[in-house]
């Protein structure tokens, strides 16, 4: 919608934000309640390793889901948005992504703004193993000075609101980029918009929400109860899987 602009139409979404509500408990989402500033954080415990290689320091760090790992280098990874490699198959725009597939163990490459994060195969595969080889490559990629993604190949998922977006879509949207995608991101992942229709919002999980135990709980406990207290059209969450996108973008 022409009109449309960041707080949204007919129901300023910062009046929304701003006004009275019930306390809520998100469980396994890291979202409690709504909150004027952020949503909270999910409780659990964070352990941070550093690994200083060379003149650049690595650091780790745990997320909700035992088979994925965060590494920060320390430095911008992605100008802009986030990017999910699901396999090799996909990381044909990457240089980084294709080196690190190229460790063994390594499952999938999820790329955000300032970390990697990193998911094993399984959990026979142990993390003691497979750090040493992700550092190493982490730090040998940023001292060539290739870019991390090559801009020209890169498939785009961009999902900002736009002005061909009616209201509601919009205020979803809107409440995706500025409350739910920061805190998922906090944990090693991402959620992308992918549709809304007869009251059902369909989201593809990313990054260490991919194969992550809880990923049910955060998606009906936690998103789904966010988007339904601010945007009443919302009736429920639906995830979409790879074979799903691929389905819809005619791969399969």
């Amino acid at each position: 919608m022409a009109a449309y602009r960041r707080f949204g139409v007919g129901r300023n979404l910062a009046v929304l934000l701003t006004r009275s509500h019930p306390v809520c408990s998100y469980h396994g989402a890291g979202l409690h309640r709504p909150s004027l500033h952020r949503v909270g954080r999910r409780q659990i415990p964070q352990q941070t390793t550093t690994m200083f290689i060379r003149n650049m320091f690595i650091q780790t760090q745990d997320t909700p889901n035992p088979n994925s790992l965060k590494f920060l280098p320390g430095r911008l990874v992605m100008e802009s948005g986030t990017m999910d490699f699901a396999g090799p198959r996909e990381a044909y725009c990457s240089p980084l992504a294709r080196q690190l597939f190229r460790i063994e163990g390594v499952k999938s490459v999820f790329f955000g703004p300032d970390f990697i994060t990193i998911t094993k195969t399984d959990g026979e595969t142990q993390w003691k193993v497979l750090k040493p080889d992700v550092f190493a490559t982490i730090m040998d990629f940023f001292t060539s000075g290739l870019p991390v993604v090559n801009e020209a190949d890169a498939p785009r998922a961009d999902t900002a609101p736009s002005e061909d977006d009616d209201e509601v879509v919009a205020m979803i949207k809107e409440l995706l980029d500025t409350r739910i995608r920061p805190t998922v991101q906090e944990d090693g992942g991402d959620v992308l918009y992918h549709g809304f229709e007869d009251g059902i919002v369909k989201l593809k999980l990313q990054g260490s929400c991919t194969s992550c135990p809880s990923s049910i709980v955060t998606l009906k406990s936690g998103i789904q109860n966010m988007l339904q207290f601010y945007v009443p059209e919302v009736e429920g969450v639906e995830q979409v899987k790879e074979e799903d996108v691929g389905v819809e973008k005619g791969v399969l």
